[in-house]
């Protein structure tokens, strides 16, 4: 009998590529409205080189901290679970057989052979399938918060990298247009392929990246320009 090949899902992405996602483009948009917001101030050139290197080190820092405590969080929340489940295990297996069987019967199944998967399963792993169909936890969602640091740190410095290259390339009153212009079609670029990537619309998901960078940006700029020292 032939061997069907393993079918991969698109969940089999959900923890690097939100980490991933965010982290881009939270480091274009981030970079580009400091550097913005800092030329609008009408200040030099090198200041705003300066600006926007320090907000790339900076929000990828962040980036990875901020994930890392978060997922770490939810890390220590599974694994409470899974000792508290763990525990009821050793104190009531029957009470646990009764319990994974009537998640069955109301996902759909006869009662009887409820009880039959509950207790092949259970012999097989008990808290394994406790911890899939009772609290939810699988391989392939469960929290990584490593995974989810590195990805969001690397993520941002790449996406800051973009509108930190046309700052380096463009000067005086080209800078604004160009930064704000290449970051725009970077936004949607990265909205277009992360849609993709999770099986969404890619037209939407462009729009709706772009519309809050553009958003972020002008009035980012606003506030440099109306607290600027002037030319």
């Amino acid at each position: 009998m032939p061997v069907r090949n393993k079918e991969r899902h698109r969940t089999e992405r959900i923890g690097w590529l939100r980490a991933a996602v965010l982290g881009a483009n939270d480091g274009i948009l981030s970079t580009s409205s400091l550097v913005l917001g800092v030329a609008a101030a009408h200040t030099t050139h090198s200041n705003v080189l300066v600006a926007g290197v320090a907000g790339l080190v900076a929000g990828a820092m962040s980036m990875a901290a901020g994930e890392y405590v978060s997922v770490h969080s939810q890390a220590d929340t599974e694994q409470a679970d899974l000792d508290l489940e763990r525990a009821e295990l050793k104190a009531d297996d029957h009470g646990e057989h009764k319990e994974l069987a009537a998640i069955y019967v109301a996902r759909g199944l006869d009662p009887s052979l409820a009880k039959q998967v509950a207790q092949q399963l259970m012999a097989r792993d008990a808290l394994g399938a406790h911890a899939r169909d009772e609290l939810g936890i699988s391989e392939t969602v469960r929290a990584r918060p490593i995974q989810a640091a590195l990805a969001s740190a690397g993520s941002f410095a790449v996406g800051a990298a973009l509108p930190l290259l046309v700052t380096v390339i463009a000067s005086g009153a080209g800078l604004i247009p160009l930064v704000s212009g290449t970051s725009l079609a970077f936004l949607a670029l990265l909205g277009g392929l992360a849609a993709r990537a999770g099986g969404a619309g890619v037209t939407m998901g462009a729009i709706r990246v772009t519309f809050w960078g553009a958003l972020a940006m002008a009035l980012t700029a606003g506030v440099g320009s109306l607290f600027g020292t002037g030319p």
